[in-house]
């Protein structure tokens, strides 16, 4: 008698912390600029400029494609993911020139979102944001076939660029703590995803571990670069 086959079932991997971080992200994200941006007409918000427009669908765009290739990969479909990644790339790269040239713009215009702080200084916040965003995504894309160390830095990269939607977040408690509070709740995001992470796995993967400390490490750094002499001088000819 032969003997019978057992079928193989193939395990799939369902990335919940992703999951979960993508869905506290989009939250987060709508949360802090439901005031000004998505539901401005009920709030009786300032019309926006074509730029700051462009600036929200951009980086609304990547939020809902960052979910949207969590499920992906949660559902198996990791082909599809791959098509819709060329999709990503595209967004990558208008989400760096778009929010670059909206930094300028704001330190042209003057304007600085956090009271007391000059608008030139201002500036070195969002470029190092854009600077640590494009080094993880840019690493993610560059590894793609590595998929444990893909998908764990381009949630780092997502979570990186959570201050600002934290900084608006209507909630007097995190206004008033100021930085220190948004980069806080940003540390945060990034110190929970990398723990849960290392519990699970019983050890701390090694994109987590450099890049969860650049993210950190990048913080403090740009508050001290604001107020160099040589920061200055290159804000100035930016926005000259």
């Amino acid at each position: 008698m032969s003997p019978v086959s057992t079928p193989i079932v193939r395990r799939v991997d369902r990335p919940r912390l992703h999951s979960w971080a993508a869905i506290v992200a989009g939250l987060v994200v709508f949360a802090g600029f439901a005031p000004t941006f998505y539901l401005k007409g009920m709030f009786g918000a300032p019309d926006l400029s074509p730029l700051l427009l462009l600036h929200g669908v951009v980086m609304t765009l990547w939020f809902v494609l960052f979910m949207v290739q969590v499920r992906l990969v949660a559902a198996g479909r990791t082909d599809l993911h791959r098509r819709v990644g060329v999709f990503g790339a595209v967004l990558f790269t208008l989400l760096v020139v778009v929010a670059l040239t909206t930094a300028i713009d704001a330190g042209r215009r003057g304007a600085s979102p956090a009271p007391g702080v000059p608008a030139l200084a201002f500036m070195a916040i969002p470029f190092t944001d854009i600077a640590v965003f494009g080094v993880l995504v840019g690493t993610a894309l560059w590894v793609r076939r590595r998929s444990d160390t893909h998908k764990r830095l381009m949630l780092l990269a997502t979570l990186s660029i959570l201050t600002p939607a934290i900084a608006r977040i209507p909630l007097d408690f995190i206004r008033q703590a100021g930085l220190p509070m948004f980069f806080g709740l940003t540390v945060l995001a990034v110190v929970v995803c990398v723990v849960v992470d290392s519990v699970k796995n019983r050890r701390l993967h090694p994109a987590f571990g450099w890049g969860g400390a650049l993210v950190v490490a990048s913080l403090p750094l740009r508050v001290m670069m604001a107020g160099t002499k040589t920061w200055t001088q290159f804000a100035t000819w930016l926005v000259a």
